[in-house]
């Protein structure tokens, strides 16, 4: 059997680029050589495309030629030398903005070559936390009240937050992920550095309601109406919120639950819930889909990851392991997912 090509895309623009360089060593380890091919797209972090002939423990692409698209071609050329890169598949191990924003899935339409997850439209939407907020909610979905805030707007007045959000809130960007930008916030003084710590990430800034919560995650995989759902998985913070540090740092003190601690009813609940939110916003090949469930077992969407983390503290390979899909095994079922949008096997976690 012939190998298929696999451009392992990694690295990146965003805040983010560390996590997306771990998790593709992780990729790149569990990927099966004896079935595809893997050719290493690396992204600096002023977008410039390098290709790797290896992936070390300290990256250095000085000397390494650029990739540089041929558009409606369904391939790379290198600068210098001119190599044509022809990949049956993009598998795309990147965070944030120019990355899991809709850029490189539409780069990817351009150049006519599959690419794992999901579209240009579908990816944009669910990177915007505003966009998505406001599709889910018109279709029922319950998300935390929110107020949005725009970087030229004048500093909202904390009393008036205080009286429709309560206290405390929370301050993040609408564009990013990994927590990155995330502020709790108590006062007034809190107020103004959260903004400001957030409107380093982009125009625009949601301050919602702090709501006292657990935190549920479900993992998806597939394409509609051939989609599967995983079980339903907890994060336990271990500081005051799931910051960036607590999902990432040697030292966290987070723990994972999965299956989480709910009863049977209310798992069913929540899976249901994830699947329709896949569908609604036009998911395809995977995403982590993340929840609130107050005290009083309120069921809140909070975001959507459409390229969950990779490493070997991420979630998403995590809930699938509890499924009995490998790292390895998940790894092929998202190319061949890619490669034909056809149907995956994997056990149904929902009773159909």
């Amino acid at each position: 059997m012939q190998r298929k090509t696999v451009l392992l895309l990694f690295g990146g623009e965003s805040s983010e680029h560390d996590v997306s360089v771990s998790s593709a060593r992780n990729v790149f380890a569990a990927i099966d050589d004896t079935k595809y091919e893997v050719v290493l797209g690396y992204i600096d972090p002023s977008g410039k495309w390098w290709l790797l002939d290896r992936l070390d423990t300290v990256i250095d692409y000085h000397g390494s030629p650029q990739l540089l698209p041929a558009l409606g071609g369904g391939s790379f050329v290198t600068m210098p030398g001119s190599k044509v890169v022809k990949p049956d598949v993009i598998l795309p191990i990147l965070h944030g903005e120019n990355g899991e924003d809709g850029s490189v899935q539409g780069l990817a339409q351009l150049l006519h070559i599959p690419i794992v997850g999901c579209d240009m439209t579908a990816s944009a939407v669910g990177m915007d936390k505003l966009v998505s907020k406001q599709i889910l909610t018109a279709h029922d979905i319950t998300v935390v009240p929110y107020e949005v805030h725009h970087a030229s707007d004048t500093l909202p007045d904390f009393n008036h937050l205080t009286m429709t959000l309560g206290v405390p809130l929370f301050v993040k960007p609408t564009r990013s992920g990994s927590s990155v930008g995330v502020s709790k916030v108590y006062s007034e003084d809190d107020l103004l550095i959260a903004l400001g710590e957030a409107h380093k990430y982009g125009d625009v800034a949601l301050i919602e309601h702090g709501v006292t919560a657990r935190e549920l995650e479900v993992a998806v995989i597939g394409t509609p109406p051939k989609h599967h759902v995983s079980s339903v998985g907890e994060v336990i913070p271990g500081e005051d919120f799931y910051n960036y540090e607590d999902k990432y740092s040697s030292a966290s003190k987070s723990e994972v639950a999965i299956p989480a601690n709910i009863d049977q009813k209310l798992s069913y609940r929540v899976q249901a819930q994830a699947s329709r939110i896949y569908e609604l916003l036009g998911c395809q090949g995977l995403a982590r889909i993340d929840f609130f469930l107050s005290e009083d077992n309120q069921l809140y969407f909070n975001e959507i990851n459409t390229i969950p983390g990779f490493t070997n503290s991420s979630m998403y390979p995590k809930l699938w392991r509890h499924e009995g899909v490998t790292y390895s095994s998940l790894i092929e079922k998202l190319l061949d997912d890619a490669l034909s949008r056809g149907t995956i096997e994997v056990q149904e976690a929902v009773e159909e």
